[in-house]
């Protein structure tokens, strides 16, 4: 990706106070900007009367880091304009948050879910398309299976079904221990751009590298270390695909499953996909990292597309591909 295309993905400039700064942009354009429950802050971009798309991001990340860059994407405004997005960040983890108190208890991915209805009822919110990474992703599939009458689709990056293995949780446990004793140590650093990136891209785009470390470097490293707790303590969503007259349980909502050749989670968004129902999933690889938005921001804005207009929205919106090939073909005409 080149450094051009990049800046217009995540501006540099603003890498350290790029949260205020988004908020006051909001604001100056008749956003609403609200905080509930905890202290979970949710951005509302667009016009309440469209249907609503509700975000929920990775660990390391906010609202911001996880999704600005990609929602910024020139190909997603047509698609924007016609919904309403509710971007949701997990308590403590905006940036430059103050250290949550000593007698908070960090919810569990389930309860994060939860406080999804206290979001849909202060907003009033019908039903909501999730788009959800990592860790977000998961938070969204369990609200999707517990309230599927409330879940039009689902588009979920790198997701996991599963419950930590041993080896994710032995590690993820001494970082979030030693994040919440305030050190951000190299090695702790060191996993969690592993765990976005990949080690076979991980220093493939340096430039993308940095502004991730940047916005990882202005978290608040207690906090952090809470979210992640809360992650790997995670339980198996419980899912599996019908067998007989077996009573299952899984998605009732059309599913878009999204993940990089070289990313980490490649392999636990399959076996995800194998215990879904095939009818309502769609798994889809990139030629990229884990960092699906950032590195793939085109090819990803024409899956969401066809995803949309696959459960009845924006039937006439063309793709930026197919509206080229069409300015293509009456140049070619012309001449």
């Amino acid at each position: 990706m080149s450094e051009d295309k990049f800046l217009k993905l995540v501006p540099s400039a603003e890498r350290r106070d790029s949260t205020t700064k988004l908020l006051d942009s909001y604001s100056e354009a008749g956003h609403h900007i609200i905080n509930v429950l905890h202290s979970l802050q949710v951005i509302v971009v667009g016009k309440k009367s469209n249907p609503a798309i509700l975000t929920f991001h990775d660990i390391g990340m906010n609202s911001n880091s996880c999704f600005h860059g990609f929602f910024a994407f020139a190909d997603m405004q047509p698609i924007l304009k016609k919904f309403c997005v509710y971007h949701v960040t997990a308590p403590g983890q905006e940036e430059n948050s103050p250290t949550l108190p000593a007698n908070f208890v960090y919810p569990t991915l389930d309860e994060l879910g939860e406080m999804i209805l206290e979001v849909m009822t202060s907003h009033g919110i019908k039903s909501f398309i999730g788009f959800g990474v990592g860790a977000g992703a998961n938070i969204l599939s369990r609200f999707a299976l517990r309230h599927s009458d409330l879940v039009d689709g689902l588009i979920l990056v790198n997701c996991t079904a599963s419950q930590a293995g041993w080896f994710e949780w032995i590690i993820l446990k001494c970082n979030s221990w030693l994040l919440k004793k305030n050190f951000l140590t190299g090695r702790a650093k060191d996993y969690i751009l592993w765990y976005w990136f990949g080690q076979r891209r991980l220093h493939s785009n340096v430039d993308l590298l940095m502004a991730y470390v940047d916005f990882l470097e202005s978290m608040n490293t207690y906090n952090l270390g809470c979210f992640i707790e809360s992650y790997i303590k995670r339980t198996d969503l419980g899912i599996a695909r019908e067998c007989g007259t077996r009573p299952i349980k899984n998605f009732k909502c059309p599913v878009l499953l999204l993940t990089g050749r070289d990313s980490p989670h490649l392999d636990v968004t399959v076996e995800m996909n194998d215990r879904s129902d095939p009818s309502l999933v769609t798994w889809v690889k990139y030629d990229c990292s884990g960092m699906v938005l950032e590195e793939e921001p085109a090819l990803v804005t024409e899956t969401v597309l066809y995803f949309l207009q696959g459960l009845g929205y924006i039937p006439t919106l063309r793709s930026a591909t197919y509206t080229k090939y069409l300015s293509m073909r009456k140049l070619i005409s012309r001449n």
